[in-house]
């Protein structure tokens, strides 16, 4: 018994092509969509990329973009399917094509559904990679002399001031690392050497953060030396002044920015995918009802159209079998070039009759 079977005449089957047609073109519309979300994500990525540890971001927009231009091509094509076959004559023409077109479909929907789930997937990748390159770029920060480093400072300011954060997990990183370039460092004052001779590595650690870390609505002025001294300024609790410094870290100010973006997309995929479905259905429905059609030269005698030929039950053992059939003749086949070789390997004997 056919999955899903609809009897259709020739009304239908006018309304059917034409619904599909329109479709398609609004599936040509959600491919650049999609095509411009992958863009935009990518633009996005690639304008933090020097706090970024490696490229494997960059495969959640280049799997859109793909996504967007093959969207457009897929449904351009069966748009002019849907329209031909209003005309016999121009139908004909495409009847050979197009089972090997829905296979394709098929495919090209499983695609879709797996770039919608990398969409929501990619956080753990995502957190890891911004975790190692924010500790990287932290490092060079005070690099401000160092061809190719040179801009750290300014992005990682930037940053900070954007999203309203501080350090990689907080401004206590800031602590672990030496962030002023030695070239501002009085290297004959008391201070500076106890400091540096204090620290195993010889660098220059304080309890200091950049002034890119300080909330302008704190209603003192920023903090930003000596933050753990309460004893250092006036009424002051490093424990309580919550509006001081931003607390929040920016490995995740900035993962909860682009998971945020990438869950969105990820939601307007599975709707793409969605309509993507209906259509295939749809012009699977179109071309079963017209290869039906009893006799050609009448169309307006009525036909039927269907999903599958047989039951889903049986459409799979009928897969299995194929599968089946094809590993026993590559089986036969080994075996034949096999046999084959040992003939050729052997070389007759020669009897000398002396």
């Amino acid at each position: 018994m056919a999955l899903l079977k609809v009897k259709f005449n020739q009304k239908k089957r006018v309304k059917l092509a034409q619904g599909l047609w329109l479709m398609n073109w609004f599936s040509v519309f959600a491919g650049i969509l999609v095509f411009s979300m992958g863009l935009f994500l990518k633009i996005e990525l690639r304008k933090r990329s020097e706090v970024m540890d490696n490229s494997e971001s960059h495969f959640v927009p280049n799997s859109l973009i793909l996504v967007g231009i093959l969207s457009c091509a897929f449904n351009g094509f069966a748009g002019k399917i849907c329209y031909d076959s209003l005309d016999p004559a121009k139908f004909a023409k495409w009847k050979p094509m197009l089972k090997p077109y829905l296979a394709l479909c098929c495919v090209f929907n499983m695609l879709i559904f797996f770039v919608a789930l990398i969409c929501f997937l990619m956080r753990g990748s995502l957190e890891s990679t911004l975790a190692q390159g924010l500790k990287n770029g932290m490092k060079f920060y005070r690099d401000t002399d160092t061809p190719g480093r040179c801009f750290m400072k300014k992005t990682i300011d930037m940053l900070q001031i954007e999203f309203k954060c501080c350090g990689n997990n907080g401004y206590k990183d800031w602590f672990e690392i030496q962030w002023i370039s030695n070239r501002y460092l009085d290297f004959s004052s008391k201070e500076v050497k106890d400091r540096i001779k204090s620290n195993v590595d010889g660098r220059y650690l304080v309890d200091g953060v950049p002034f890119s870390c300080c909330n302008p609505s704190s209603p003192r002025p920023c903090i930003q030396y000596q933050v753990t001294n309460n004893s250092a300024h006036y009424s002051y609790d490093y424990q309580t002044e919550e509006l001081n410094l931003w607390r929040r870290g920016c490995r995740e100010a900035l993962l909860n920015y682009y998971s945020g973006m990438m869950s969105s997309m990820g939601a307007v995929i599975l709707l793409v995918w969605l309509f993507e479905m209906s259509v295939m259905v749809g012009l699977r429905l179109l071309h079963t009802s017209l290869e039906s059609i009893a006799n050609p030269e009448d169309p307006e005698c009525e036909s039927e159209g269907w999903i599958l030929e047989n039951s889903l039950k049986d459409t799979f053992k009928s897969a299995l079998e194929n599968l089946k059939k094809l590993g026993k003749f590559n089986q036969v086949e080994a075996g034949a070039e096999g046999a084959e070789g040992e003939e050729g390997g052997k070389t007759p004997a020669i009897t000398t009759v002396s």
